[in-house]
Formats: C-alpha cells, sequence, structure tokens
C-alpha cells in the first residue's frame, strides 16, 4: 500500500515537498506516479519516475518546477513542488503504474492510486 503525505497550506510562490511511502512493498521495485485532482475538475497526471529512476515525465504545467526523485534508504517517492500557484491547489496522490510495472509508458493513463491522498492549498 501507498500513501501520500506532506501536504498542507501555503502561500503563493512557495514551496512543500511530498512524500510517498509504502508499506508491504519496496518502492524501487516499481515505477511510481504523481497525481493530483482538484474539485470540480478532471484528474491531471503530474509526473513518474521509472524503478531505477533513470527517466522521468512531466505535465507541462509542473515542468520546471516540480522535481520527483527517489529515497531507497527510506522507502519512499518526493514531489518537490517549487514556485506554487494557486492553481495547484488539489488532492494529490501517488500510485504504481500498469499492475506494479518498472517503467512510466503508461503512466498517463494505465495506474493506481493508492490511499487517500494528501491536500495542497496554495492561497495567500
Amino acid at each position: 500500500q501507498l500513501q501520500a503525505s506532506g501536504g498542507g497550506l501555503v502561500q503563493p510562490g512557495g514551496s512543500l515537498r511530498l512524500s510517498c511511502a509504502a508499506s508491504g512493498f519496496t518502492l524501487d521495485d516499481y515505477a511510481i506516479g504523481w497525481y493530483r485532482q482538484a474539485p470540480g475538475k478532471e484528474r491531471e497526471e503530474l509526473s513518474c519516475i521509472s524503478s531505477s529512476g533513470a527517466r522521468t515525465n512531466y505535465a507541462s504545467s509542473v515542468k520546471g518546477r516540480f522535481t520527483i526523485s527517489r529515497d531507497a534508504a527510506n522507502n519512499a517517492v518526493y514531489l518537490q513542488m517549487n514556485s506554487l500557484k494557486p492553481e495547484d491547489t488539489a488532492v494529490y496522490y501517488c500510485g504504481t503504474i500498469g499492475a506494479y510495472g518498472s517503467s512510466c509508458d503508461r503512466w498517463k493513463y494505465d495506474y493506481d492510486l493508492w490511499g487517500q491522498g494528501t491536500q495542497v492549498t496554495v492561497s495567500s
């Protein structure tokens, strides 16, 4: 099971780091994606990191502001979010790709989200 955490209230231009932690399996064996959903909007695919960490993908809306990374020692995947905007307000989720695949090839359309997500609110 995966659980996203690290959300909160932040002012525009601020930063947050989200964590995706796993229980019962090793995250390094799988590609992991980050997704978000705002009230009244469709779910948005944000980023993906392959199992090796060698490949990362980003949505155009977050490229250059968000960075995905792995931490093998803590069995976690992070999403560093900088230059946050009010439109980044949403519930953020992490998920596995393509029935526990190792690549990001299917990250935009074949994934499983876990847990209740973590709320990020960007507001002054």
